[in-house]
């Protein structure tokens, strides 16, 4: 487990930028990341978003404008945002903000795929079509 913790990247800096709706985090291994708000809302780690299993991921839509309105750190490990739209559930590990940061092209793609396959927009109201909520 030791060596697991120190595989995880460590983040030296972490700033919100609420006019262009980004987090920008840098790492001490030398990788920057600005990640959107947006990515970070529908790829929120939380059972809301994740299910408690596969196949129960709650297509997330309407979120482009979504804003992270506070930010608690959770010891150090991680931070829980507050985002616009009232979710505060997810926990996003320096490890997962990483992993969104690296992967953020592969995870738009894999977004736009989910939405054209459910017959959804991007920017369609959240409404109980989603299903597989769990009521958090």
């Amino acid at each position: 487990m030791a060596a697991t913790l120190q595989e995880t990247p460590t983040p030296e800096a972490l700033t919100l930028h609420a006019r262009s709706r980004v987090l920008e985090i840098a790492f001490a291994d030398g990788a920057r990341f600005r990640i959107p708000f947006e990515l970070m809302r529908v790829y929120s780690p939380s059972a809301e978003v994740q299910g408690h299993g596969p196949g129960q991921e709650v297509l997330q839509t309407g979120k482009r404008e979504v804003e992270i309105v506070d930010v608690e750190p959770v010891g150090n490990y991680a931070i829980k945002p507050v985002f616009s739209d009232g979710h505060d559930s997810g926990l996003f590990t320096w490890s997962y903000l990483h992993h969104l940061g690296a992967n953020q092209d592969a995870l738009w793609r894999a977004y736009e795929e989910r939405l054209a396959a459910a017959g959804v927009d991007r920017d369609a109201p959240m409404t109980e079509r989603a299903g597989g909520a769990c009521g958090h």
